[in-house]
């Protein structure tokens, strides 16, 4: 198709789309977008139901008055013994106003060489233009760096003892990378952080992986491993074909500014981190191995655990991984303590919510509501939980005070992305209403602060209350949190915190020079693949690792 759209454009006379590729012909099409019988009402369908004049001047009784596909499963769709009935998105040509004029490419043109075997004229043209020098590809990272070489840093703690082991469950949303940031850097002897889950229904998509494994490469933690969970939300994947689902609630996340666009680029400052030689690979891809699941990080790294003992997990995003780590593992009984940040529990009518792309849901928080079953499994589970719920974390989410204690502080390179990064976010804020929400992601750094100890400083007030998720279906209830005392399920509720010490203590730990970053940034990183060994390899990486106890590199 991009043969032919080149080609045209490049004819002299396009009128009617001459070109090398295609035989072409003017057709009267149309998108289908219901079903037979036409022109009947059964409530499926917003270019007629319940309107006098249908939207976009549509015909009562075409191809767009009947039945709208509801879904995967719709039943009306199922024909018993044969193929599918429904037709939505098929094209067709059609006749009257519901059709449009369209230009159709509708037979390939043979190669004039009958006896090649390549049959059709486009595929020579597409390998001669291939395999042509010019505008080669240039940016591949072993031919344009001279002394390109793939490093894992991973630190040797044989000689300390780890304090208490953690599992960070995170959607990868621009928070959840500075948590990131600062779980790394609370001492060892504190926090042993043995693995990250990501839950892709949240805030970015599941090849930003590759984001997260250059901070850790930064951060000389190429030893922890990332396990990828189900990018649906609970019991919204197809039974037949699990790889396809409903966005019933992931649809709620921007896709464009503010949302997935900026996340999947951690806003543009992605590209400065160092690249790691870890990379996100789907699962179709052949002779590669492909990107663990966040089951099997998770049954990996319990049989790493001495005997008796249990682990600690943070959630930063919807509770999905949690969900299938409590009902397919069946290993809750594991957990020491769930850390969860999200949820709302309104105060009044006048305290509402977070989902802001969903106007009829008022009081729901971001993180219940991308996947409700899944918080309604957690709560319900029994285990021990300290909830951070949002008005909590609006408490802490003012820009100008923890910007300016960065700015107090000692410029470690951690402390230098995570500076930049906050302040495009508070800026963004500040100059378009589509960035209306970033201090949602500040508010979410509070569960790693609050699990990395320190808690003498924060004054923490929490209180247990019994509450309770909705998970009814209803896109205008779901994800609230109510406070029942007969149905509700006590938790720990992180009430309060001192504000000015939560961002004091930030900001002393992002400027701590211990467990800092092994490579600064992918400028220093590409210096070091443009210098010969002997001038600067072995000064810069390889003398980092050998002159360090706690790190090695392979």
């Amino acid at each position: 198709m991009a043969g032919v759209a080149v080609s045209i454009m490049c004819s002299s006379d396009s009128n009617n789309g001459e070109n090398e590729f295609a035989e072409m012909e003017y057709m009267n099409i149309t998108v289908i977008t219901s079903n037979k019988p036409y022109g009947i009402s059964d409530g499926s369908n917003p270019f007629f139901d319940n309107l006098e004049v249908p939207k976009l001047k549509l015909k009562k009784d075409g191809v767009h008055s009947g039945h709208v596909q509801t879904g995967l499963r719709d039943p009306f769709c199922f024909v018993k013994y044969g193929i599918g009935m429904c037709k939505d998105g098929y094209t067709m040509e059609v006749t009257g106003p519901d059709a449009v004029q369209v230009l159709v490419a509708t037979k390939a043109k043979p190669n004039p060489d009958i006896g090649s075997k390549l049959d059709r004229q486009f595929f020579l043209s597409f390998l001669d233009v291939l395999n042509r020098p010019q505008h080669t590809g240039r940016f591949n990272l072993s031919t344009e760096f001279p002394y390109y070489r793939e490093v894992l840093y991973k630190p040797d703690f044989k000689n300390k003892k780890l304090g208490k082991p953690v599992v960070f469950d995170m959607d990868m949303s621009a928070g959840d990378f500075v948590s990131l940031f600062y779980l790394l850097k609370v001492p060892v002897e504190v926090l042993n952080l043995k693995a990250i889950l990501v839950t892709p229904t949240g805030w970015a998509n599941a090849a930003t992986i590759d984001v997260l494994y250059d901070l850790l490469h930064m951060m000389g933690r190429d030893d922890i491993p990332v396990g990828l969970g189900d990018v649906f939300a609970m019991n919204q994947s197809d039974n037949v074909f699990p790889g396809v689902g409903d966005c019933k609630y992931a649809k709620a996340v921007p896709h464009g500014s503010g949302g997935f666009l900026d996340s999947d680029t951690l806003y543009g400052l992605a590209r400065d981190l160092p690249r790691s030689p870890r990379r996100y690979t789907a699962e179709n891809v052949v002779n590669l191995p492909r990107q663990p699941l966040a089951l099997e990080i998770w049954t990996s790294i319990l049989k790493t655990m001495d005997p008796g003992s249990k682990i600690n997990i943070l959630t930063n995003g919807p509770l999905t991984g949690l969900a299938n780590i409590i009902t397919k593992t069946k290993t809750a009984s594991l957990i020491q303590d769930a850390y969860i940040v999200g949820g709302h529990i309104s105060q009044s009518r006048h305290d509402k919510g977070n989902v802001f792309t969903i106007s009829s849901n008022k009081y729901a928080e971001f993180n219940m509501f991308l996947d409700p079953l899944a918080a309604k499994t957690v709560f319900e589970s029994g285990l021990n939980i300290t909830l951070i719920p949002l008005g909590t974390q609006r408490k802490v989410s003012q820009f100008p005070e923890i910007l300016e204690r960065l700015k107090l502080t000692r410029m470690t390179p951690e402390a230098q992305f995570v500076e930049r990064l906050l302040f495009k976010l508070y800026t963004l804020q500040q100059s378009h209403h589509r960035y209306h929400h970033m201090e949602t992601f500040m508010g979410e750094i509070i569960g790693a602060i609050f699990m990395g100890g320190g808690h003498h400083n924060l004054k923490p007030t929490i209180e247990e209350m019994p509450i309770k998720v909705i998970a009814e279906g209803d896109e205008s209830m779901d994800g609230q949190i109510l406070i029942d005392k007969k149905q509700g399920k006590s938790v720990k509720v992180l009430k309060n915190v001192d504000t000015m010490a939560y961002y004091h203590l930030f900001a002393d730990q992002m400027g701590d020079q211990n467990q800092s970053a092994v490579l600064g940034s992918y400028d220093e990183q590409r210096k070091m693949w443009s210098t010969p060994p002997n001038e600067m390899y072995c000064e810069s990486a390889l003398s980092f690792c050998e002159n360090r106890d706690n790190f090695s590199c392979i």
